[in-house]
């Protein structure tokens, strides 16, 4: 029988930051951090010594770790956190910051995601990213992660059926989406026709399968919902929350993840159902992911997905709005900031900060969180459910 968890009920989530993307930066990501760290006091109206709570999350901070940041941007927490989960440390976050302040041990919580980019630093982070991976890869001419998932790509569409459109129905939705969206590094509008015409990089993967490496960060607080009023903040209020790691371990290549597992859980938490999500924000690494994870999380059966993305409309203004910022597709991917992207967006979103992308009456929005890829697979799953806190 599973145990019954305490409930998030009470725990606001305010103030989404988001430093601009670069292609290149020469700064290093503590520079990203204190940016991202400056903002949430500039916007939120705080003293910078009212945050006393840090969870950092980066993947070119090495060899220096969460503490170091605290002494580099002077602030002195009471309860800190060093998240090492590349696109699931974005719900991995909230979900420690939101049992922090509900136990009390913060009052105000700092969720930071950075990464730099200079020019050679990608290739330097995948090569140290696992050796468990690289072991096991390299020797056979294969590495990093678009041979990973031409391998799981591959495997989907043999299994179920998927074509390439599919998954471009997926990136051209998002583009659609990032085109609104002033944060997004891709600014021109992307056809069908382009997405399959598009370079080989590792077949059945092409060029708009692929994220763009970039530099940035991502931030948002966590506080008690009776701190957001205090303060004045605009909020949305944490409905719900699961995290997996290595599920499903017996399956050969991945077809399915750890949202499976828990996303009953997750919307009893929130006494809702698949249907009542307004709009949903997918961790999208690649498009096949996103695809398992409209199966996943219940919107339709495993095998399903195709079928699925033929009849539905996933721009902000469709009958089932998915990553409206555009995703990391068309917005880029900062690194271990990329799992904080949805977070950030669903916050604007439900807050009314959202734009001309504004997915109109929105009051609750999933995302979700999905990284640190080995050969086959990555092994940190997650979602959240945030509600309007009107």
């Amino acid at each position: 029988m599973m145990a019954r968890r305490m409930s998030y009920e009470g725990v606001a989530v305010a103030v989404p930051v988001t430093v601009p993307y670069v292609r290149y930066s020469t700064h290093n990501a503590h520079w990203f951090i204190g940016q991202a760290l400056q903002q949430l006091v500039l916007q939120s109206g705080i003293a910078k010594e009212q945050i006393d709570g840090l969870t950092i999350s980066s993947f070119s901070l090495s060899p220096d770790t969460a503490v170091g940041v605290t002494q580099h941007m002077g602030v002195s927490p009471r309860w800190l956190d060093h998240i090492p989960t590349g696109g699931a440390s974005g719900v991995m976050s909230l979900r420690r910051a939101a049992r922090a302040v509900q136990a009390g041990d913060a009052d105000i919580v700092a969720c930071v995601s950075a990464d730099t980019n200079h020019v050679d630093s990608f290739r330097q982070t995948l090569g140290s990213f696992s050796n468990f991976a690289r072991d096991a890869s390299y020797p056979y001419g294969s590495g990093g992660p678009n041979s990973i998932f031409a391998m799981i790509t591959a495997n989907y569409m043999r299994t179920y059926g998927a074509r390439r459109e599919d998954f471009g129905r997926i990136a051209v939705d998002q583009r659609t989406n990032a085109l609104r969206n002033p944060n997004a590094l891709f600014k021109k509008p992307l056809t069908l026709d382009e997405y399959m015409g598009a370079r080989v990089i590792s077949d059945p993967i092409h060029l708009f399968d692929c994220v763009m490496p970039c530099a940035g960060a991502e931030a948002f607080l966590v506080m008690r919902e009776e701190k957001a009023r205090e303060l004045g903040l605009k909020h949305v209020l944490l409905r719900g929350a699961i995290e997996r790691h290595n599920a499903f371990a017996e399956d050969p290549i991945m077809v399915q993840g750890g949202w499976r597992m828990d996303r009953d859980d997750l919307y009893a938490q929130a006494a809702a159902k698949p249907a009542d999500v307004d709009f949903v924000q997918t961790y999208d690494d690649y498009p096949v992911i996103v695809m398992i994870q409209f199966e996943d999380l219940g919107f339709c059966a495993k095998g399903e997905g195709p079928d699925f993305v033929r009849s539905h409309d996933t721009s902000f203004a469709g009958n089932f709005p998915n990553n409206t910022s555009g995703g990391q597709l068309s917005v880029g991917q900062a690194g271990a900031a990329g799992g904080f992207l949805g977070m950030t967006e669903t916050i604007r979103q439900l807050t009314g900060e959202a734009g001309d992308r504004a997915v109109k009456d929105a009051k609750l929005g999933l995302v979700t969180g999905f990284g640190m890829v080995t050969y086959d697979r990555c092994l940190c799953t997650g979602a959240v459910l945030l509600g309007s806190s009107q």
